[in-house]
């Protein structure tokens, strides 16, 4: 996991971005794709497979659950999987490090199978609630003790046959959807999810993919009801990662705040309930053109060519969050640059990521000279209209790794250079980050 020694670097002002790059592959479908080809009877191939520790954690975790995982030298992942129910007790507890993400699903897995887990975590994951999945697990039948807070340490003790359940979701999160969905893998009968708003869809697509009889329904007040029918035989799938969408935002909004900058960002994943970031952009001016848009695996997916763009603040309508929930931190940055006045609301989920994610922005915003107010539910930000921010300072990213990058990609645009505390977390989803924006004209010395 990433090093216990922090890892300071410096971000400055050096000219326009230009250039071409390539993200690492999306960690929402990287995760799903080794745990669905370890539950499918047979080999299946991998491509594109962000490489991140988040991901490899995920990995780690499947093979001490029995399935045989191997990366080839080209870069291709190979999983030969057990088949639903064939997961084995694993001998040591599962070290997630700081994926959340990891944690919640592989929670779901093991709910249905006769096995326990004890999972742990980082300083960061350990600080995590795991009550809105813990929840509908226990409701299906599995045993879970977790540290104080519903944290982890925790112990899952899996049950079989699990119980079908329909649950609605108390509040928008595709980790706990889907945390529900994996358990009723290998449960009997129809197990039932309602989402009141639509959150990220990758693993209903993936299921699909893989064979599960998954169906999905619009119903009352925009809702949405899953339905996926247990005892699932998986059939092991040729998977191509598209690019991160999370990771390109952090480019995305560099190019289109430092002057004379046009980049372009390749095969980037395009999934609706992914990418309202670049619509939001688009609508507070930025130069976003979509170019060899394509579809690869069942998510769309094309080139994005970024220009320097003068940007107008706007409110976010929060119907959005749950489509960028990972992108606001960059966005708070984009909004400290643009002209007026930028509003968000609905993002309490931010306070339990990696971080408060909603007071630590707005804590490093201002350390760098952004008006900013902080409300429940999300920031106010006055932006420059475009002029550098004062910079000259250094910041506290509380290991959290898109603060990190979120205020690299400031310090880009501040008169004096912005220090990130520590940049070794970034290793968690984006390890290439700081090659890829120096490869594009970036200023970052390590110290």
């Amino acid at each position: 996991m990433h090093a216990a020694v922090p890892a300071p670097m410096r971000f400055r002002s050096a000219g326009p971005l230009r250039g071409t790059v390539t993200v690492p592959g999306d960690k929402s479908i990287s995760h799903r794709s080794l745990m669905l080809s370890a539950l499918a009877v047979g080999t299946s191939r991998i491509e594109g497979l962000l490489e991140g520790e988040d991901v490899l954690a995920t990995a780690a975790a499947m093979r001490a659950m029995g399935a045989m995982i191997e990366r080839s030298a080209d870069g291709i992942w190979t999983v030969d999987g057990v088949g639903v129910g064939g997961l084995l007790q694993p001998a040591t507890a599962l070290d997630m490090g700081n994926s959340g993400t990891s944690t919640r699903l592989l929670m779901g897995l093991i709910a249905s199978h006769p096995i326990t887990a004890t999972f742990i975590g980082d300083a960061s994951l350990s600080k995590r609630p795991m009550g809105r999945v813990t929840e509908p697990l226990s409701l299906m039948g599995a045993e879970i003790t977790a540290s104080p807070g519903g944290r982890l340490p925790l112990m899952l003790r899996g049950i079989c046959p699990a119980v079908p359940i329909e649950y609605r979701l108390p509040v928008a999160s595709a980790q706990v959807k889907s945390a529900v969905l994996l358990a009723a893998l290998n449960t009997p009968g129809i197990t039932r999810v309602i989402e009141p708003v639509r959150t990220r869809d990758h693993s209903e697509r993936m299921l699909a993919g893989f064979g599960a009889a998954l169906t999905v329904e619009e119903i009352a007040d925009g809702a949405r009801l899953i339905s996926l029918h247990g005892e699932a035989e998986l059939k092991p799938q040729q998977i191509v990662v598209p690019g991160d969408p999370s990771s390109a935002a952090f480019i995305v909004v560099a190019a289109l705040l430092v002057p004379g900058s046009d980049v372009t960002v390749a095969n980037v994943g395009l999934n609706p309930t992914r990418a309202a970031l670049f619509d939001v952009l688009r609508l507070m001016g930025g130069d976003i053109a979509y170019e060899n848009a394509r579809e690869v695996g069942g998510e769309p997916v094309a080139d994005l060519r970024v220009r320097h763009s003068a940007l107008a603040n706007i409110a976010v309508p929060p119907d959005l969050a749950p489509s960028m929930i990972d992108e606001f931190p960059i966005l708070f940055v984009a909004q400290a640059l643009a002209s007026g006045t930028g509003t968000t609301t609905g993002l309490e989920e931010l306070r339990v990521k990696e971080s408060d994610r909603l007071a630590t922005m707005a804590e490093g915003l201002r350390a760098i000279g952004v008006s900013v107010e902080e409300r429940e539910d999300g920031l106010v930000v006055t932006g420059t209209g475009g002029d550098p921010l004062p910079g000259g300072t250094t910041i506290a990213a509380k290991l959290d790794h898109r603060i990190a990058m979120s205020f690299a990609v400031a310090g880009l645009v501040s008169r004096g250079a912005v220090v990130i505390d520590d940049m070794a977390p970034v290793a968690t989803s984006f390890p290439v980050f700081t090659d890829l924006m120096t490869g594009l004209g970036a200023e970052a010395i390590a110290g």
